[in-house]
């Protein structure tokens, strides 16, 4: 993969520095945003910061991964968007069990409904967008939240593999969700590249992709990363039938929809043993860790809805300017 081009001085100044092209400036200060998630130049660097921890890129020395120079860079630039997210997505723990605390939580939700508007209204271009975004994510599906595994013990060690093991398709490589949301991206003519698109994405797309890298690599956040899990998984089987239907709508075969089919049978599992066996263990084990778990599944909530907001948007403006053209034109 190559590196995606600067949009700003911080991605600018990383690029130099995992190219080579180093200059005398060991970091660059971050400009001050009250919406770190649209920051397209902050969360590009974060996004290329942390695939150092994935991937990497193409002529990219796999060594930089710890240069203490970028990784305090990164720390640093890190800062706005932890403190962002925890003005915006902390919570009160109760003293209800945490499964009841996450479905209460996802039952007080009132985000964008973007997956009603893709099973019944969105053209091909829009669905194709759609997926053209989420492949940022997609196509590392599982990988985040795989960084909890050595972290956990006992029972929610076992519920976090055993849900890990359904994502990788069970060791069947045709069956992983990732490789499964590439049919559905040649379906609609995409390049099913890993992180083709990312030079693409605007900087909402990079935070639902970098709010789980940073639970990922930083061991103090582990119990906000199951959080993050739980509430993917909890809020999936719904909307993934939605997709489904919207693709099947638009011209998609069995096989071309299957992504989205997949995961309503297997996240209605998943979400059973995300919210006890997973988050209820490692609760009842670390019983102070219940206000990260909490968090993590509210930045998920609360990303994923900046996400279909934006899409909604773009495509709500998109509408009033045809409409607009198609009135003068008459």
């Amino acid at each position: 993969m190559q590196l995606p081009p600067p949009r700003g001085p911080l991605s600018a100044w990383l690029s130099d520095q995992l190219t080579g092209a180093r200059g005398t400036q060991r970091s660059i200060e971050i400009a001050r945003s009250s919406q770190p998630f649209a920051d397209e130049d902050l969360q590009l660097a974060l996004w290329i910061a942390y695939e150092l921890q994935y991937r990497g890129f193409d002529d990219v020395d796999p060594d930089v991964q710890w240069d203490p120079v970028i990784i305090a860079a990164r720390t640093q630039w890190e800062r706005p968007w932890i403190n962002w997210l925890e003005a915006n997505c902390r919570v009160r723990p109760s003293d209800e069990p945490v499964a009841e605390q996450l479905r209460a939580m996802i039952d007080a939700d009132d985000g964008p409904r973007l997956a009603s508007y893709l099973r019944r209204h969105a053209t091909r271009d829009q669905f194709r967008e759609f997926v053209l975004q989420r492949s940022v994510y997609q196509l590392k599906e599982a990988d985040p939240h795989s960084f909890g595994i050595p972290r956990l013990d006992g029972a929610a060690k076992a519920a976090l593999v055993e849900i890990e093991s359904d994502e990788y398709g069970g060791g069947r490589p045709e069956r992983m969700h990732s490789e499964l949301f590439r049919t559905t991206m040649r379906w609609l003519g995409l390049d099913d590249s890993y992180g083709r698109y990312v030079a693409a994405a605007p900087a909402v797309t990079l935070a639902v992709s970098n709010v789980m890298s940073l639970f990922a690599i930083h061991r103090r956040w582990t119990a906000a990363l199951i959080g993050h899990l739980a509430l993917l998984e909890m809020t999936s089987t719904l909307p993934n039938r939605q997709y489904a239907a919207g693709a099947a709508r638009l011209g998609a075969s069995e096989d071309q929809a299957r992504y989205f089919t997949e995961h309503v049978e297997a996240d209605a599992v998943h979400e059973q043993i995300a919210a006890h066996d997973l988050c209820g263990s490692y609760v009842q084990q670390h019983p102070d860790a219940i206000s990260d778990v909490l968090f993590g599944a509210r930045c998920s909530l609360v990303i994923d809805n900046l996400f279909a907001e934006h899409l909604l948007t773009e495509w709500a403006a998109s509408s009033r300017y045809l409409r607009a053209s198609d009135s003068a034109a008459g």
